[in-house]
């Protein structure tokens, strides 16, 4: 407080030059480190002994022979410094998507109507229908999420293989023909075998009918595909609290056999993380009894878990929960669930708190694998919360998810 300016300017100067030896010191030659060190020292004793002109004298050497110090080097240029903030940029998302927030597309239609999957619109059958002009594809793809294709067949095709090529965010279905060519489907294979001019060439089981698939001239895929929800999921908050029944959650796949009993998961096969209602936690009695949903001996009561169970109308769309029906049990598999079963969940945080295990089911009980199929999602398995639903903006759902 009381020591005079000149002073405060001088030792400031003083510790400068020294950080700037360290932050620089791959960058200096030796002689030019000895001669900061040099003057560094004259100034230091101008300070001590209080010699004002000498200090002045002191300061401006310090301060040139720091900046003539690195004449040699050349700055990066506007280039490289932004290829050098990109990447930092890229490891700190990493970082972030890492530890704290991941982005999660969803692919599927199980958590419909809280949750959009891509949906596929075809208009094979609609006479004059042309993709919109460049400018509301481009609104619609930024709004929606809504994506045209209209692909036809240059020549007589035969299927030889569908595959999902999904990778990250981004959905993909090939469709690859006998001669080596391809097309693209952006959605899940699922979803792509539901549009008809391709699905009608398989039969239920997935086997491939005899060809040729597409004449020259057929449509191979026309219409429209919307964006399922792109949403955040807080991988912070299982750290710090346990799953609560009735939120939205996000797990990964290791451990559970997605392909249980041979049966025909399309929508869920190669899927790293789901995302499904929580409507069992350790140690709770779960049965469904059409269209409610039973824990531990009476009716659920969480408002989420009620929104689906009262939906039977379907006037706000949820259709409530079911046991796997008789339609499921031909596709699918044995039922997992049926009215007469109960089923306790583990609770064995004292023995291994890894396989405390949960319960998850979709919103569109009718339409959705889930553990009533294969299983409950162990601990181990938790990812975190679905926190907030990002894009598309005008699917109805953006902002904070329950």
């Amino acid at each position: 407080m009381f020591t005079p300016r000149w002073k405060k300017e001088a030792l400031l100067l003083y510790k400068g030059a020294n950080k700037f030896v360290h932050y620089k010191r791959d960058l200096l030659e030796p002689s030019k480190i000895d001669e900061i060190e040099s003057r560094r020292a004259d100034l230091k004793a101008a300070i001590k002994n209080k010699d004002l002109e000498a200090v002045k004298e002191s300061s401006k050497q310090v301060r040139k022979v720091c900046e003539k110090s690195l004449a040699h080097y050349r700055p990066p240029s506007w280039i490289e410094e932004n290829i050098e903030v990109f990447w930092v940029a890229i490891v700190v998302a990493l970082g972030v998507r890492a530890y704290f927030i991941q982005p999660f597309r969803i692919p599927t239609g199980s958590m419909q109507p809280s949750l959009n999957g891509i949906i596929a619109e075809s208009k094979a059958n609609e006479e004059g229908w042309e993709k919109p002009w460049f400018g509301a594809r481009a609104f619609d793809f930024v709004l929606k999420g809504k994506t045209y294709t209209d692909e036809v067949a240059e020549k007589d095709l035969t299927i030889r293989s569908i595959e999902d090529k999904s990778f990250f965010l981004f959905s993909r279905t090939r469709v690859t023909f006998t001669d080596g060519s391809y097309v693209t489907i952006g959605s899940p294979e699922n979803e792509a075998m539901q549009i008809p001019t391709i699905g009608r060439h398989f039969d239920r089981t997935r086997r491939l009918r005899p060809g040729p698939h597409f004449r020259k001239g057929e449509t191979i895929f026309k219409g429209s595909l919307t964006s399922g929800d792109l949403v955040l999921v807080d991988k912070v908050s299982y750290h710090f609290r346990q799953p609560k029944r009735g939120e939205s959650f996000v797990f990964n796949t290791r451990g559970i056999d997605t392909d249980a009993k041979g049966a025909l998961m399309s929508s869920q096969q190669g899927g790293t993380h789901y995302i499904k209602r929580l409507v069992g936690v350790p140690g709770d009695t779960l049965q469904v009894d059409e269209p409610q949903l039973w824990v531990n001996g009476s009716i659920a009561r969480e408002e989420t878990i009620q929104r689906v169970a009262n939906g039977t109308d379907r006037e706000n769309g949820y259709g409530g929960y079911t046991f796997l029906s008789a339609g499921s049990q031909s596709r699918y598999g044995a039922r997992f669930m049926d009215a007469k079963y109960s089923q306790t969940l583990k609770d064995e945080e004292v023995e291994n708190r890894n396989y405390r295990e949960f319960f998850a089911m979709g919103d569109n009980s009718d339409e959705s694998l889930d553990s009533r199929y294969w299983g409950t999602v162990k601990q181990y398995n938790l990812v975190g919360p679905a926190l907030f639903a990002l894009w598309p903006f005008t699917s109805g759902h953006w902002g904070i998810i329950e």
